[in-house]
């Protein structure tokens, strides 16, 4: 497969500044249509796939609701782009940052009609080595009554809500707190962290 460029869409440079004054940024548009259909497609696909996330190691959680499916290094080759993707950006949050930044995990996500996640951080207290986040939108369309909202605090400690628009990349520290909103309607995502040290799956 050939490597995916950066897209013109991606302002690297706003990405940066807004990362470092706020903790997250927003990229909206951020493939062609032709790409994010074939993504939302091979998400779709395999939707029989999916698990429940609030089942981690034989425990029930009640933090989430939502179901995922890992995107591991050999399946999934349209997702496998968009990875690559995340990891040229990797490249210049460490060049800017000094994350050190090595690897990215992801897994698709649905929420389905009345699903969540509660208040959480990605990497409290810096207890692992997720550095940064990103939630890729992957529905055709999204209307504001339909929840689903990422509620993200900033590094200033104030608060944002974040529409999960189709085609829009949200990405932000880790360790901000953060929750997604019930949803009203079946929304779909790619989450994935860029991380320090070696893949968990």
């Amino acid at each position: 497969m050939e490597a995916m460029l950066l897209p013109v869409a991606w302002e690297i440079d706003q990405v940066l500044d807004q990362i470092a004054l706020s903790g997250f940024a927003i990229i909206d548009q951020a493939y062609s249509h032709e790409y994010q259909q074939e993504l939302i497609l091979e998400c779709t696909e395999n939707l029989d796939q999916f698990r429940k996330a609030a089942i981690q190691n034989g425990v029930v959680s009640n933090i989430r609701s939502d179901h995922i499916l890992w995107i591991n290094q050999d399946q999934f080759p349209v997702a496998q782009q968009h990875i690559q993707a995340l990891e040229q950006l990797s490249q210049q949050f460490n060049r800017h940052f000094f994350l050190g930044i090595q690897h990215v995990e992801a897994h698709f996500a649905c929420y389905n009609s009345g699903e969540f996640y509660a208040l959480h951080r990605d990497n409290p207290q810096q207890k692992n080595d997720r550095m940064i986040s990103s939630v890729y939108y992957l529905h055709d369309q999204w209307q504001e009554n339909w929840g689903g909202q990422l509620h993200l605090q900033d590094k200033q400690g104030e608060w944002h809500i974040i529409q999960p628009t189709a085609n829009r990349i949200a990405i932000f520290q880790s360790d901000l707190l953060h929750e997604v909103k019930p949803a009203q309607q079946q929304r779909l995502s790619i989450t994935a962290w860029l991380r320090s040290g070696s893949s968990l799956y």
